[in-house]
């Protein structure tokens, strides 16, 4: 029993050492990094990089991001160079942006050699497509033709319908600095007061006229811009024109300070007040080379003058008033019910105040409908957004061929496979310029049905007018 115990203890002993060899050998050997290996991580984000999916869509490639090579090195007026600048683009992309397509896209196919057609086109738009669609393609989409029916006067003169009522005609004279400003030779303010001396030299006896001045007190600083902006003061007071009086009145102030154009509006508000629109009808005329510069709301003056009991209807001449300003003032007219024109001598004055509606023969002579350079201005605009357009759609096609033949004769690509990325190149550049010739014809169209409908309203109205002035005659 003795000898049986002893060799029982050392079988277990034998056993404990073969398990313990065993671990031994299932132990991992410790990771050693070669000199030169990437990292797991850094491995890991490499094998992840993909190359975006290029658009398909005619919405997605005019949302599409510019290509890494044309970010990187293509200013994007010279992409979107027009025709008549041509050689700036293909004098770069000749000598400059082709040698960059040679450094840089071959190394991608050396390492992906089993790409398919579209893989292949996908990286070839990641590096070489435009960003710039979106940008020509809004202007297009949102272009508007700028044909604007001319004013056709249609009856009597807004004074001759007043005469039906007591009429009151108040006169607001825009007194400030910039009316200093000359017109062949003669300033602003001399040539205004001349034609509103002739305007109310016509009025009949029965119509009283009133002459306010504003913002003509102070030199136009900032100094003196609160004593200017409340300088708003009545020179001629409301009653019957008397010749002398009213020259006397348009002498006694000159061109000075700010512009004080809501307080003028509310000023005239306040004095109209008690002549109600049941018995007097109240017509304001103001006369102005500029926007309000006192800080007011002309729009919400002339609201509220228009709105009030005595239902004052606002009219505002604008005289030689620059772009800006006519948009600003022709809202102030609009506002008080009344209407808006802007003139750049006196003639044209004296036809807004005296002959608005009652053209004669010579302006119906010479009305037309789309003036020749309107038209020729139209085309042009037209042209100069969908050019751009053609050219950087037709020139990233241009590109992603170059790039295909390219790969071709390094023999990075099989014939087959680049004869599939030509056609996918070619289908994708029609689709862009098939929809953008469309659109751009859309627009054509939209312009002449205007100009056809202005030209055939003019036309109409010169017929009625020439046969309403030979039966006068």
């Amino acid at each position: 029993m003795k000898r049986i115990h002893y060799q029982y203890v050392a079988m277990i002993v034998a056993c404990l050492m073969m398990l313990e060899a065993c671990s031994e050998k299932q132990k991992p050997e410790p990771e050693v990094e070669s000199e030169g290996s990437i990292p797991d991580e850094e491995t890991k984000a490499a094998a992840d990089e993909q190359i975006p999916v290029a658009a398909r869509t005619l919405e997605e490639m005019i949302s599409q991001p510019a290509g890494q090579l044309i970010e990187a090195h293509m200013d994007p007026e010279v992409e979107a160079a027009r025709l008549v600048d041509w050689v700036y683009y293909h004098r770069f992309y000749e000598d400059t942006f082709q040698g960059i397509m040679e450094d840089e896209l071959p190394a991608y196919f050396e390492e992906h050699t089993d790409l398919n057609a579209d893989e292949v086109y996908d990286y070839l738009v990641y590096q070489l497509g435009s960003g710039q669609y979106a940008t020509f393609y809004d202007q297009l989409s949102s272009y508007t033709h700028g044909y604007v029916m001319p004013e056709l006067p249609e009856g009597e003169d807004e004074i001759e319908i007043a005469k039906r009522q007591k009429t009151n005609v108040v006169i607001l004279m825009d007194a400030s600095g910039s009316m200093k400003a000359e017109i062949g030779g003669e300033s602003r303010m001399a040539l205004a007061k001349q034609a509103i001396e002739d305007f109310t030299g016509q009025l009949s006896d029965d119509v009283n006229v009133s002459l306010f001045a504003y913002g003509h007190k102070g030199a136009g600083t900032e100094a003196d811009k609160q004593l200017s902006c409340s300088s708003i003061e009545e020179v001629y007071p409301l009653g019957a024109y008397e010749a002398g009086s009213f020259q006397k009145a348009m002498d006694s102030f000159g061109a000075s300070g700010w512009t004080p154009l809501a307080g003028a509006m509310e000023t005239a508000h306040e004095y109209l007040s008690s002549y109600d629109k049941e018995h007097y009808r109240n017509i304001v005329y103001i006369v102005s080379d500029g926007v309000e510069t006192c800080d007011g709301d002309p729009v919400a003056a002339a609201k509220k003058l228009h709105d009030s009991d005595i239902e004052a209807k606002v009219n505002i001449i604008g005289f030689d008033v620059d772009d800006e300003g006519q948009n600003e003032l022709k809202t102030v007219a609009e506002a008080g019910g009344g209407e808006y024109a802007t003139v750049r001598n006196p003639s044209e004055f004296e036809g807004v105040l005296i002959k608005k509606w009652k053209p004669s023969m010579m302006q119906v002579m010479g009305q037309q409908g789309v003036m020749l350079h309107d038209l020729v201005h139209q085309k042009e605009a037209l042209i100069a957004i969908h050019e751009p357009l053609k050219n950087i759609s037709d020139r990233e096609t241009t590109r992603i061929n170059d790039a295909v033949y390219l790969l071709k004769n390094k023999e990075l690509i099989e014939d087959e496979l680049a004869n599939e990325v030509l056609e996918l190149s070619k289908e994708m550049g029609e689709l862009r310029s098939v929809h953008f010739n469309e659109l751009k014809e859309q627009k054509s169209e939209e312009a002449k049905q205007a100009r056809d409908e202005i030209d055939a309203k003019v036309e109409a109205w010169k017929e009625k007018w020439y046969a309403e002035l030979e039966k006068d005659e």
